[in-house]
């Protein structure tokens, strides 16, 4: 079955296995990278990533068998970040149906728990194996991919309304902390918070546009867990090319609730034109990298 976000890396012409299978061999056989890692139970696993525009590729992962040879499991299209998007502790879990792993990262601005899709399992299995937890000094960098996108334009701001913007998530990002851990006046204080601004929104909407109230949102969508429906505003805008396809993409550094992230997507999926200070508006699929020390 072909990947449903490889056409967000400018593969939208792929139709049947055969074209599949040949982009997996020619990705293994001309890797940009490859790294392994070995099992407690003694099974080398390996990852060959080739790159098909700047910071976008396609990813294939398996495992060795007795002779050395690359069994291949699954594959899956990527796109690498380019900032540190959070430096809270992070909780990497595997997936019951094959050698991949998700992470769930819980950052008190954005107000839900993050979970992505882990790209470098190989350096999470050596620094596992080694008995190296719990890691200290990690960061991570998020990045994401989407075949589904809008730009819309901004909410006009002046700098007083970004200052008091920003006083105001500092504060809470500090309510929501101390709310996790217990605090009853915390959790009063954001309770009477999102009373308020319902009812200033049940008002507003009746004569407003709704984006015109929401300045951004990041909020799980569908059934699968690494899936966002996001709003935020586009930072900085990067065109790009397939590099075999000639597909032209996109990547957009998006900031949403206080966390920033770049989203690549084919500029067949994207409905306006990008440009730093406009809003993203989209379905993506939340990848990250761990900022290993040793990485």
């Amino acid at each position: 079955m072909i990947h449903a976000y490889m056409r967000a890396i400018g593969f939208s012409g792929l139709s049947d296995r055969a074209q599949l299978n040949r982009l997996i061999s020619e990705s293994v056989q001309k890797a940009s990278e490859h790294s392994g890692a070995k099992k407690d139970n003694g099974i080398m696993i390996g990852e060959f990533d080739r790159e098909y525009a700047d910071r976008i590729g396609l990813a294939v992962c398996g495992e060795f068998d007795p002779q050395s040879r690359f069994v291949y499991e699954y594959y899956f299209p990527y796109v690498r970040g380019t900032c540190i998007s959070s430096e809270e502790d992070v909780t990497v879990y595997r997936l019951s149906s094959k050698e991949a792993y998700s992470g769930i990262c819980d950052d008190y601005r954005v107000g839900v728990s993050i979970i992505f899709y882990l790209q470098n399992m190989t350096s999470y299995i050596r620094a596992l194996a080694e008995e190296e937890f719990p890691v200290r000094g990690t960061t991570l960098t998020l990045s994401a991919l989407s075949i589904e996108g809008t730009v819309i334009m901004p909410i006009y701001k002046s700098e007083e309304d970004i200052e008091y913007i920003r006083r105001r998530e500092a504060d809470r990002s500090l309510l929501i902390s101390e709310a996790r851990n217990g605090d009853e006046t915390a959790i009063e204080s954001l309770t009477l918070e999102d009373m308020d601004n319902y009812s200033v929104v049940s008002k507003r909407i009746l004569n407003e546009d709704v984006f015109s109230l929401v300045d951004s949102y990041f909020m799980p969508f569908g059934v699968e867990s690494d899936q966002y429906s996001v709003l935020g505003e586009i930072e900085e805008v990067t065109r790009t090319v397939n590099r075999l396809t000639g597909e032209n993409l996109y990547i957009l550094l998006v900031a949403c609730n206080g966390l920033k992230f770049d989203v690549c997507m084919n500029a067949e999926d994207l409905m306006g034109e990008p440009a730093v200070g406009r809003r993203f508006k989209g379905i993506i699929w939340m990848q990250g990298f761990i900022n290993f020390n040793a990485d």
